[in-house]
């Protein structure tokens, strides 16, 4: 069971406060009104707290002491205090932690957490940095990661690039990008998203019908509902901010991720979910290896109103019954392969002694930059090195600032960058993503970061500029690759 992998610590003698979920969830909040005092007088309240990431903090809740942890997270869509007031969303958490210790929080820029400069929002792929840091914060050392909605392509980057942190992953009405694409048709046009995107900031903390209708139909003949939402959504991010992070969500694509995923995956969808249809979830559980999908009715966003019961009851027989542990000895990483430019005429022109100490140099320097971005270097390569980075963002980063701080001592180097499935053996890496980024760094000129189309992909919305260099032919590689040069300021 994946509650037997939890800690030790946690599981020993943890009691839950919550009326036995025995009785049926369903009948008692079936809607708005219904009778949940005997549940809502547990007791059971959140512990609140805050991290830090950088120069921002995130605040984050803590609900019950379950033997497994459950890391929620519901994109920009979060202002956990106000939806504590809540009593059918205060009654859905309390349930859930009756079998699992909950965390969930408020992502930068929303809520509790830190306001962002909308012209400087971090790169989708940080949103996983998020996560990995409120699990430090709640000394979690594994959980299971559910994200709701907008967030799909967050899960899937954070189950993808930490394996041994994830015990498994949830996805409820998500989807690995929302936009349609040539060969992703199921997604919303351009046009449909953008209209979407406006009437939701135009009307954003207003009582809007209209809202309602989209995104909590169970709701849509409820008057105070709609004063609620609007409260929420106020207390969530302003107007302006919300079309910012729709734009960003609008460019995540997590589907090169989908093959990488190996630990053990639930997709839960509405039937009738209006913002992310069926076809989404179903298109995820085809491209992750042994997912499991289940429908649950209903039309709503979010899982706490619409048929409570049935999400809960497949959540809780998902994370408490019998599960295998994934094997974590493969892994989805960026790659980056440096190379000095002309080293061997360097070297002659220098000699063997002053060559020695600059190339001493340039593994300081690389250490110290992979190290300063979250990387770390795997081997030295003889003239250039070979590191490994969470998020391609990070090497991308990383691959500028070596570039410049190489340069002022005399050496220009060349960058290939690739984000794939890695084979971890030991403190050394190999696999064919490891054999793409050498290649991808031979084709590079004096000076140039290139960069596959994958990794192109994956930091979509981050601000980063590409210059499309054509399709290459790689020596021992199947296939035509697509590479792009990175366009940074030297």
């Amino acid at each position: 069971m994946l509650a037997q992998h939890a800690k030790a610590a946690r599981s020993q003698g943890a009691t839950s406060t919550v009326t036995s979920h025995d009785q049926s969830f369903s009948t008692r909040v079936g809607n708005c009104d219904a009778d949940i005092g005997s549940l809502v007088s547990t007791g059971m309240e959140p512990v609140a707290g805050y991290t830090q990431l950088g120069d921002q903090r995130i605040a984050y809740h803590v609900i019950g002491d379950g033997p497994i942890d459950l890391v929620i997270t519901a994109g920009f869509w979060g202002s956990f205090d106000v939806e504590w007031e809540h009593s059918m969303i205060r009654l859905f958490y309390q349930r859930l932690a009756s079998f699992c210790r909950v965390i969930r929080f408020d992502r930068r820029g929303t809520g509790g957490s830190d306001p962002l400069p909308l012209d400087a929002l971090p790169p989708w792929e940080a949103f996983a940095e998020e996560i990995e840091a409120v699990m430090d914060a709640a000394e979690s050392e594994q959980a299971a990661v559910m994200t709701i909605a907008d967030a799909g392509p967050v899960g899937l980057l954070f189950a993808s690039t930490r394996p041994s942190r994830t015990q498994a992953l949830l996805l409820f009405n998500s989807s690995a990008r929302l936009t349609q694409a040539d060969d992703y048709p199921i997604g919303m046009t351009v046009e449909e998203y953008e209209a979407m995107s406006r009437a939701v900031s135009e009307e954003w903390g207003t009582s809007s019908q209209a809202l309602v209708d989209y995104f909590y139909p169970s709701q849509a003949s409820n008057p105070q509902f709609q004063q609620w939402l609007a409260k929420l959504a106020r207390s969530i991010t302003s107007p302006t901010a919300v079309w910012q992070y729709a734009q960003a969500s609008a460019e995540a694509d997590g589907r090169s991720l989908l093959a990488t995923v190996q630990v053990p995956t639930l997709v839960l969808h509405r039937a009738e979910s209006g913002f992310t249809p069926l076809e989404h979830s179903r298109y995820l559980a085809e491209h992750i290896d042994g997912a499991r999908l289940v429908e649950v009715p209903g039309g709503d966003n979010f899982p706490y109103f619409d048929h409570p019961e049935q999400t809960l009851s497949a959540m809780e027989e998902f994370l408490t019954g019998n599960q295998a542990q994934a094997a974590t000895n493969r892994i989805l990483a960026s790659v980056l392969f440096t190379d000095i430019v002309e080293s061997t005429r360097k070297a002659e022109q220098v000699g063997d002694k002053q060559w020695k100490a600059l190339l001493d140099l340039h593994d300081d320097v690389s250490d110290r930059v992979a190290a300063s971005h979250g990387g770390r270097v795997v081997r030295s390569t003889g003239d250039g090195v070979l590191a490994m980075f969470d998020g391609p963002g990070r090497a991308i980063r990383a691959a500028g600032d070596l570039r410049d701080q190489l340069d002022q001592l005399g050496l220009q180097i060349r960058a290939g960058i690739h984000t794939g499935e890695v084979d971890q053996r030991g403190d050394d890496v190999g696999g064919i993503a490891v054999h793409l980024g050498a290649r991808v760094m031979a084709e590079a000129g004096p000076g140039e970061i290139l960069v596959s189309a994958t990794v192109r992909d994956l930091v979509a919305g981050s601000g980063i500029a590409f210059e499309d260099r054509g399709r290459y032919s790689l020596k021992g590689i199947e296939d035509d690759w697509q590479l792009l040069a990175v366009s940074l300021p030297t």
